[in-house]
């Protein structure tokens, strides 16, 4: 990438973690928040750095966190020992990503975040995978399509 398109995407990446976080933060009331913002960034830093890699395909973005939070969930809801159900979640999304064919690395985040985050997390049951992950996926896809548009070629153009 050019040096413009490097810092667009890095303006880019910012705004779209920013509009993340405050609506995880007004979503779990700040508890939880980080660490559904490390899986966000983990996917800024695909969309806006790597844009061109399967992985940051818009399909990938929302339906890979998606799933990965639905198993995550699940893993919560079936397994009680924290530590089997976090490890479980994990070749579990990676199943689930694969079966779908979408695989994007940060929903395996995605899918520990949903065991581990704590009550403000756990309390959301399934809402979890709606609010706030699908929604900061949408967030994230939304500004990278913006940004795309600065390119000389928008990445994502082929994929929508």
């Amino acid at each position: 990438m050019k040096s413009k398109e490097v810092f667009i995407s890095a303006i880019g990446a910012f705004v779209a973690v920013f509009i993340a976080e405050f609506f995880s933060n007004v979503i779990l009331e700040s508890a939880g928040s980080p660490l559904i913002i490390a899986s966000a960034g983990a996917s800024a830093m695909l969309m806006f750095g790597l844009p061109y890699t399967p992985a940051s395909r818009p399909y990938n973005l929302i339906v890979g966190h998606t799933v990965s939070a639905i198993v995550g969930v699940t893993c919560y809801y079936l397994i009680a020992d924290p530590l089997l159900s976090s490890s479980a979640a994990i070749p579990f999304a990676l199943i689930a990503m694969h079966a779908f064919k979408c695989m994007h690395p940060p929903g395996g985040a995605t899918a520990v975040i949903a065991v581990i985050g704590g009550e403000a997390i756990h309390s959301l049951g399934y809402m979890f995978v709606v609010m706030p992950i699908f929604f900061n996926s949408l967030v994230l896809l939304v500004v990278a399509l913006a940004v795309g548009s600065f390119r000389e070629k928008n990445p994502f153009e082929d994929y929508l």
